[in-house]
């Protein structure tokens, strides 16, 4: 079985806009690392002009880009509906606006891994002993 994990986006008011599973290499060294990198150097803007390459429009773009990085071909991937908060996952990534919260467990057990912004984010699933 794989190590399963569901990365919510939120919205500028807190509110969960998607719910994306993955259903193998969900650990902070896999799937965290993976999103780290992605959001790496990027920012939120309200309003494009110049070179976009490194911004999101807002959390609805972030959401959107994430989904499009990460689903290239059938499986591994799907959205859930954002109530639906149990899929047998091991981690959960949180992303939010201005940080990025890991938590860890199983059922109805999670605990906080990490909280912090989306720099130490990418440090902290760089770590080699988090597999």
């Amino acid at each position: 079985m794989g190590t399963r994990s569901l990365t919510f986006v939120y919205d500028e008011r807190g509110e969960a806009i998607i719910n994306l599973y993955r259903q193998y290499d969900g650990y902070p060294s896999g799937h965290g690392q993976e999103l780290a990198q992605f959001l790496a150097g990027k920012r939120i803007v309200n309003g494009l002009s110049g070179d976009t390459s490194m911004l999101f429009n807002g959390m609805g773009c972030l959401a959107a880009s994430v989904v499009s990085h990460f689903k290239d071909a059938a499986g591994g991937f799907y959205l859930h509906p954002v109530s639906h908060n149990d899929c047998c996952q091991d981690y959960e990534y949180h992303v939010y606006e201005d940080r990025v919260v890991i938590k860890a467990g199983y059922g109805d057990q999670f605990d906080e891994l990490f909280s912090g912004d989306w720099d130490s984010f990418n440090k902290f699933c760089g770590e080699e002993e988090l597999v």
